[in-house]
């Protein structure tokens, strides 16, 4: 018997991705070569894809080596520093910025000029040294205090007003989970608020995967390994399918993994290309079945 193959329609790119590789794109077809600080997103794939067409990953370390030169900023945004520097250099940036991101820049540079007039301070839930955290720690001089588990709260001062913010990658059940332990840890009237700063678009992502790796037999979850998208949506399948296996790309596919299944499901993070999934999908179907 066949072996139902299906690619879960909802996967693929985010939309700060989607603008991302785009602009990218539109810059290699007119000049064949263009910088970017990082990774253009957490898939190594993705990234020698463009890399064949003349994209240059680099560090901040080489940016006074690039003056003049062409700079893309890739989704996960930049801090001020950043800005700073390219300015100095006359380096053209290409701002990629997720419009999502950059909105949440915006509301916490707002936060800190108020917690700095009061002596607050801002607590961001994201993974520390991740590139949107950078972004986001920036925009207050460094001084946020970044959590990244939601029983992570020895560092913040209850005395003291507090304004919270989530890495728009985060579970959202996870940020509830912080909110709940922050808040009963608060003397009676502090000054405590909490912002919603998680993607819909992740946060949905969740229930759409749970009706879907509950479909299948066996899910295989697409993601590269530098990809927190990627590992808290793994982890919520397994959850739901016992059988679910994560790879980066057909090469790890393992034929046990289909032994006694009738259908295989194949999803991935916000950072992984249909195409690859695809690869995947076909990879399989080459496959006896047991």
């Amino acid at each position: 018997m066949a072996l139902e193959v299906r690619i879960d329609e909802q996967a693929g790119y985010c939309f700060g991705v989607v603008k991302a590789i785009g602009a990218a794109e539109e810059v290699l077809a007119q000049e064949g070569s263009l910088y970017c600080l990082g990774d253009i997103v957490h898939n190594s794939a993705e990234v020698e894809r463009l890399e064949s067409r003349g994209l240059r990953v680099i560090g901040h370390d080489m940016l006074p080596q690039l003056a003049g030169s062409k700079v893309l900023i890739r989704a996960h945004g930049e801090p001020p520093e950043t800005y700073r520097t390219a300015e100095a250099l006359g380096i053209r940036l290409v701002d990629a910025t997720c419009p999502i991101v950059l909105a949440l820049q915006q509301r916490i540079r707002k936060g800190y000029d108020e917690m700095a007039r009061c002596g607050g301070q801002i607590v961001i839930f994201g993974k520390p040294g991740h590139a949107e955290v950078v972004g986001l720690t920036g925009q207050t001089g460094g001084t946020a205090v970044v959590v990244s588990r939601p029983d992570d709260i020895a560092s913040l001062d209850f005395s003291r007003p507090i304004r919270l913010y989530s890495q728009t990658t985060k579970s959202r059940e996870e940020y509830r989970q912080l909110i709940d332990n922050i808040e009963a840890r608060l003397p009676e009237g502090a000054d405590f608020v909490a912002y919603d700063t998680v993607c819909n678009r992740v946060a949905g992502r969740a229930k759409e995967l749970e009706r879907f790796a509950g479909s299948v037999d066996v899910l295989l979850f697409v993601a590269g390994s530098n990809s927190s998208n990627g590992h808290y949506l793994y982890e919520y399948c397994r959850k739901v399918q016992p059988r679910t296996h994560l790879i980066a790309s057909a090469a790890e596919l393992e034929e046990a993994w289909f032994e006694g299944a009738g259908s295989v499901g194949i999803s991935g993070a916000t950072s992984t290309p249909r195409w690859l999934m695809e690869e995947v999908a076909a990879a399989i179907q080459q496959k006896p079945v047991s």
